[in-house]
This record gives structure tokens, C-alpha cells and sequence, in this order.
């Protein structure tokens, strides 16, 4: 790695393309490549004017974090800094930002982890998601930050920092009802997370989603022609009545 540091582009470009491949969970190849450096130097790549490089960078890192041990997804976070994951977030090429909302998915698996990263850095991705729910984005790019709010709901403490947010839960009932059937069903992923019966404190949840009108739009989905969201609206629909 350390001979990568200061090659030019071009070497860059196709050894951190490499990289990408190299790095998925099931490669043998993933352990000698982390203790060598490389979340040191994936992470300077994402900060680079050369586009290629961006994209290379963040999708490298999404494939390491990827199914990873806790260490190695904090050793990420430390390494890119939530400053430079923000910046990525709010980057121009929509490459970029699909693969660091894929590596900030990543992040966001497994319970435990789930709540450690929220606890520590909750407020900003609670800004980000909002930023870019918001924002002028094509179907993928909000699609897949629904699903890291579903990740964040399916946390333990986690959920709190979904349902202590009122302008995020009026933004997952304003997607339930969208015109997309992919935004509804990331949408309704978020809900039924956030209203499991088996889950702590699931009774205050789903009194606090009755009342902002999320049963009224169960209750129209279940009738839906769309086979998917007409049966995850049922399933939701059963949490209420176990």
C-alpha cells in the first residue's frame, strides 16, 4: 500500500478498481490487505479531485465494511472522519453519493453496531438523511437512504433517534403514500421496524404512528394491487392487533 501512496492517477485508478474486488467479504484476500494500510489509503482517495478515484475509494470502503467486525467499521469512521463522510454525501457525481450511502448502509448492520455509530454519530446522519430526503435525488438515491433509516429503526436504542424526530417521521408517511412503489416499500420497512411487537417500548411506538396517521395508510395499502406492499402492510397491520 505504502507504495501506492504517491502514484500517479492512472496506477491509482486501476489499483484501487482492484481493490473494490479484493475487498468483498468472502476474498481471502481481505485480511493481509487491511493490516497493510489500505483503510489509510481508501480513505485519502476519497478526498481526491480525480472523480475515479472518489468513486474507488468509497466503494472500496463499502465492500470492507460490508458484514465487518465492529473494530474495522470504527477504524472506517476514524480513518474518513464524519466530516469527509458528509462531504461525500453531499458530492455532485451521483456515483459517489450511491456508494457512500452504501458504505454508510453497511455501517449501520447488526444491531450492536447499529446503536454504537448512531450513539456517537446520530445527530449528523440524522441531518444527512433529512438533506438528501429532501433534496432533488433520482428513485436509487432515496430508496437507499430509506433503507439506512430502516437499519437505523431496526437498532435497539437507535429507534429513538427516529422517533424523537418528527420531521423524519413525517417524511417516512410522506413516502409510504409516494407515487413509487420502491419508495412505499423502503418506507414501510422503516415502520415495521420501528413497530415490532417483540421489541421494548413497542406499544409507545405504535400509539405515536397511530396518532400522525401511519395505521390510516396501512390500512389503504393492504387494498394496494401491488403484491408487495399489500402484504407488508398486512404484516404491519398484524402488529397492531397481537
Amino acid at each position: 500500500m505504502k507504495v501506492l501512496q504517491n502514484a500517479p492517477d492512472e496506477i491509482l485508478v486501476v489499483a484501487s478498481s482492484t481493490l473494490c474486488n479484493l475487498l468483498l467479504e468472502f476474498s481471502p484476500s481481505k485480511e493481509p490487505i487491511l493490516e497493510s494500510g489500505a483503510i489509510e489509503l481508501l480513505c485519502s482517495l476519497t478526498q481526491s479531485d480525480n472523480l475515479a478515484l472518489r468513486v474507488n475509494g468509497v466503494w472500496a470502503l463499502m465492500n470492507m465494511a460490508f458484514q465487518a467486525e465492529q473494530k474495522i467499521k470504527a477504524d472506517i469512521l476514524r480513518g474518513l472522519s464524519t466530516e469527509q463522510l458528509f462531504q461525500l454525501l453531499s458530492d455532485s457525481d451521483v456515483n459517489v453519493l450511491m456508494k457512500t450511502l452504501g458504505l454508510l448502509r453497511n455501517l449501520l448492520s447488526t444491531r450492536p453496531h447499529i446503536d454504537q455509530i448512531i450513539s456517537t454519530h446520530g445527530k449528523q446522519i440524522m441531518q444527512a438523511v433529512t438533506l438528501i430526503l429532501e433534496g432533488e435525488h433520482n428513485v436509487e438515491v432515496k430508496e437507499q437512504t430509506l433503507c439506512i433509516l430502516a437499519n437505523i429503526a431496526d437498532g435497539t436504542t437507535a429507534k429513538e433517534f427516529i422517533m424523537t424526530n418528527d420531521d423524519i417521521l413525517q417524511k417516512i408517511k410522506y413516502y409510504m403514500s409516494h407515487s413509487n412503489a420502491k419508495l412505499q416499500l423502503a418506507a414501510m420497512f422503516c415502520v415495521s421496524n420501528l413497530i415490532w411487537n417483540e421489541e421494548e417500548g413497542s406499544q409507545d411506538r405504535q400509539d405515536k404512528l397511530r396518532d400522525i396517521g401511519v395505521v390510516d395508510i396501512l390500512h389503504k395499502l393492504s387494498q394496494s394491487s401491488d403484491p408487495n406492499l399489500c402484504e407488508k402492510a398486512k404484516t404491519a397491520l398484524q402488529q397492531y392487533l397481537a
